[in-house]
C-alpha cells in the first residue's frame, strides 16, 4: 500500500516529512512525499524556514499522483494560503482519503502557518478533508473559540464538522489530568480513546506521527475508527518509550510500536 505526506522537512528528524515517512515504514506502508518547506530545526526549536513555491508543491504532488496508486494522503505544515489552495486544486476531485493535521506552531514556539492561511484552511482544505486532527490550541485557532471543558470540545468539533470535515479528532494532550483522551466526532456519533498521560518533554513530532499513523492505517484498509484507535496505540508507545535524543523537546520513538507488537491497553468509550 502507498501513502503520501504533504508537509515540511524537519532537519532534526523528529517531526514533519521525516516523522511521517518513519511512521509509514513502521506500519509497512510505502511512503511518498511532497515537501512544502525546509526548516533548519532541532529539538531546541526552529531556526529558519525556506518555503517551497506553491507551483513546485503542486508539481511534486502531481508527479506522485501520476505514477503511484496512493491509497491515503495527509497534510502537515502547509505554511501559507497559496500552498493550501494549490494542494486543494490538485486533490479536490480525487477519491483519496485526506487526513489534515493543521500544523500551526512548533514545540519550540515558532509559527509554522501564516495567519492568513488559517482562513484558507477553513474555506478550502477542511471542506474536502476526511479526518482533521487538531490539538486544543489548533482547534481554538480554527474556530476562534476557547476550550476549557468537554462541552467546549463538542461545540468546536461540531463547528469543524459544519465546514465539511467528515471526522474530527480533538487531541487531549494539552489538557490536564492523569489521562490523555482524544475525542472523535462525526455527523452521527462520537467515541473517545484514552491512555495514561506520560510525563515527558520528549514529545516533538507527536501530532505528525499520530496523523501519519492514521493515514498509513487508512491506506491499509482499516476503518476510520480502527485507524484512530491503532494510531493512538502507536503514539502512546512512541511517547512512553523515549529515545532521549537532543537537548530540548526530544523526538518520539518510532520503533516502539513494532517492538511492542502494538501491545498496549487503550480505553474506548462510545457515548452515541
Amino acid at each position: 500500500m502507498i501513502a503520501c505526506t504533504i508537509a515540511g522537512s524537519d532537519s532534526g528528524g523528529g517531526a514533519g516529512i521525516q516523522a511521517d515517512l518513519k511512521t509509514f515504514q513502521e506500519l509497512e506502508v510505502f511512503g511518498t512525499s511532497v515537501i512544502t518547506a525546509l526548516t533548519a530545526q532541532n529539538t531546541l526549536g526552529v531556526h529558519g524556514i525556506f518555503q517551497t513555491p506553491a507551483s513546485f508543491v503542486q508539481a511534486q504532488l502531481k508527479a506522485v499522483l501520476d505514477d503511484f496508486d496512493v491509497k491515503a494522503m495527509k497534510t502537515g505544515m502547509l505554511f501559507d494560503a497559496a500552498i493550501i489552495e494549490g494542494v486543494v486544486d490538485v486533490v479536490k476531485e480525487l477519491n483519496i482519503p485526506l487526513i489534515v493535521d493543521p500544523v500551526m506552531i512548533a514545540k519550540g514556539g515558532a509559527s509554522l502557518l501564516q495567519q492568513q492561511a488559517v482562513e484558507a484552511m477553513r474555506e478550502h482544505l477542511l471542506p474536502i478533508a476526511t479526518i482533521c486532527t487538531p490539538n486544543i490550541p489548533e482547534a481554538e485557532v480554527l474556530t476562534g473559540r476557547t476550550i476549557q471543558s468537554q462541552q467546549h470540545i463538542e461545540q468546536v468539533a461540531n463547528e469543524l464538522l459544519a465546514l465539511g470535515v467528515k471526522y474530527v479528532v480533538i487531541k487531549g494532550g494539552h489538557l490536564q489530568g492523569a489521562f490523555a483522551a482524544d475525542a472523535v466526532y462525526w455527523k452521527d456519533g462520537y467515541f473517545s480513546v484514552t491512555t495514561p498521560r506520560v510525563e515527558t518533554k520528549d514529545t516533538h513530532g507527536t501530532g505528525c506521527t499520530f496523523s501519519a499513523a492514521i493515514t498509513a492505517l487508512i491506506a491499509k484498509g482499516y476503518s476510520v475508527k480502527e485507524a484512530i484507535i491503532e494510531a493512538k496505540k502507536f503514539i502512546h508507545l512512541a511517547i512512553s518509550n523515549p529515545l532521549h535524543i537532543g537537548n530540548g523537546h526530544g523526538p518520539t520513538n518510532h520503533f516502539a510500536y513494532k517492538r511492542a507488537a502494538g501491545n498496549v491497553e487503550v480505553d474506548i468509550h462510545d457515548s452515541k
